[in-house]
């Protein structure tokens, strides 16, 4: 069971969430960070993204019931509903929660009426997302692993779902498998960004292990090898407050160390 530590300890103080969102193109401008910052469609025009995504896969029925689906992504959440809001729409949810309660439930929903279908799959992404949130890493878990299993292996996505089983594993205490999952996003992820974020998180977890030295030296790889991505960024963060506990720093290119102010 996640803990309120372990929700504490996710969100700070690395605060990734923030920047997760660039991790597909889509997801750059229209992302939104909650909760546990795993990489989220819940954000205006994300429910858009995943229509257009489900639009090439999917046969033309259940896409459209998909996007009948995805609708619930897109509205907003606003506690205090203004008196002359629009009585035709969908009113916004009072909290983040009550959201991914209806996500929960509609793709839960679509997923039993569309099984076997493809779009039954693109569905396990976002719903495994809604679920981690909710403080259901196991249940989250074994449906990024559907994806990662089922989906094209060059799905736009598979990144996505890479690091939110990453993430929940890390929410389960299974640190080593966790560091392998993140080890694995920076593999197979030629973009300076993606590639930053998989070496990033896997430092993260080097730290959360004790492994002082190790995360330096992963920190140090981030400014290496995607020193313009945000990711550089915290790393660079990170590498100062573990300096200041005497961590060593690593040995870097000059160009590197440069743009790392070291």
């Amino acid at each position: 069971m996640t803990t309120k530590k372990d929700l504490k300890d996710l969100k700070s103080p690395d605060e990734f969430q923030k920047i997760g969102q660039q991790a597909v193109p889509f997801l750059e401008q229209h992302g939104k960070n909650i909760v546990l910052g795993v990489l989220a469609f819940v954000g205006v025009g994300g429910g858009v993204a995943l229509v257009s995504h489900v639009q090439k896969r999917g046969n033309e029925a259940a896409m459209y019931e998909y996007g009948a689906a995805l609708k619930v992504l897109d509205r907003e959440v606003n506690a205090n509903v203004p008196a002359d809001a629009p009585k035709d729409e969908d009113p916004p949810f009072k909290s983040e929660k009550e959201k991914d309660e209806a996500i929960i439930a509609k793709l839960t929903a679509f997923r039993g009426e569309n099984k076997g279908k493809k779009s039954a799959v693109n569905a396990a992404l976002p719903l495994s997302q809604a679920l981690l949130r909710q403080g259901k890493p196991d249940d989250a878990l074994k449906l990024a692993e559907e994806f990662l299993k089922d989906a094209d292996p060059a799905d736009p996505l598979r990144p996505v779902a890479l690091e939110t089983r990453g993430y929940a594993l890390e929410s389960t205490g299974k640190l080593d498998e966790a560091a392998a999952a993140f080890e694995k996003l920076a593999q197979e992820n030629k973009t300076d960004f993606m590639k930053g974020m998989g070496l990033y998180h896997h430092a993260r977890i080097l730290e959360k292990k004790n492994d002082l030295t190790g995360a330096m030296k992963r920190y140090g790889e981030v400014q290496s090898s995607a020193s313009d991505s945000s990711a550089a960024r915290l790393a660079k963060e990170r590498m100062g407050l573990l300096a200041a506990k005497g961590v060593a720093l690593p040995a870097m290119p000059q160009a590197a160390a440069a743009d790392a102010g070291m």
